[in-house]
């Protein structure tokens, strides 16, 4: 498969098969996001992969909790978001066969002083988004489908997440990637936004 096909095809795949992931793949995803761009060098990245029934349920109902208080957050009426919570919990929405938790340690760092906090914190977070992009990008090569749930950030959700992968306080949570092979046929969706709106030549 051609990278611009795999950049393509890439969607957010919400409902998957229960069909297993294999340790494999697993490994060839994790692979593939640690070819990304590191910033000083410092690979402070950890992907925690929730595999077991019992973790993976842990995840699911967090995840669960994360997408209400993000409804809510919004305003969205009572109504409907107990259509989602449906949504979520009998139809299997982000029901997946493997959850990999992106981690970064903020106690690893290139530049010492206060000062520096927020331009390392911001730097972690970037070389973690760009791992879990190539991650995102390897599963479409190998027929799997992923989405990304930033909702398990807030906070009392993130120190869940975090207490389930085992980690300290160091460490923060940038994402949780459901990963599994699509229910359905994946429809990438069109961009809001032509290429000409969105960039400035200078």
């Amino acid at each position: 498969m051609e990278l611009d096909e795999a950049i393509m095809k890439r969607a957010s795949v919400r409902y998957f098969s229960e069909e297993p992931v294999s340790d494999d793949e697993i490994r060839a995803l994790i692979e593939a996001a640690i070819r990304a761009p590191t910033a000083s060098g410092l690979e402070n990245w950890l992907f925690a992969v929730f595999k077991s029934e019992k973790a993976r349920k842990k995840i699911y109902d967090l995840i669960g909790e994360g997408m209400v208080e993000y409804y809510r957050a919004v305003n969205l009426p009572e109504e409907k978001i107990e259509k989602l919570r449906k949504r979520i919990y009998e139809e299997g929405m982000y029901r997946a066969p493997v959850y990999i938790a992106v981690f970064i340690d903020r106690g690893i760092r290139f530049l010492k002083g206060r000062e520096f906090d927020e331009v390392e914190f911001i730097w972690s977070v970037e070389s973690a988004a760009m791992a879990i992009q190539n991650l995102m990008l390897k599963a479409v090569e190998l027929g799997l489908g992923t989405v990304y749930i930033g909702v398990t950030n807030f906070r009392e959700i993130e120190e869940k997440v975090r207490e389930l992968a085992g980690l300290d306080e160091n460490y923060y949570l940038v994402g949780v990637i459901p990963v599994g092979r699509p229910r359905d046929d994946v429809k990438p969706r069109k961009r809001k936004k032509n290429l000409d709106e969105v960039m400035r030549v200078l």
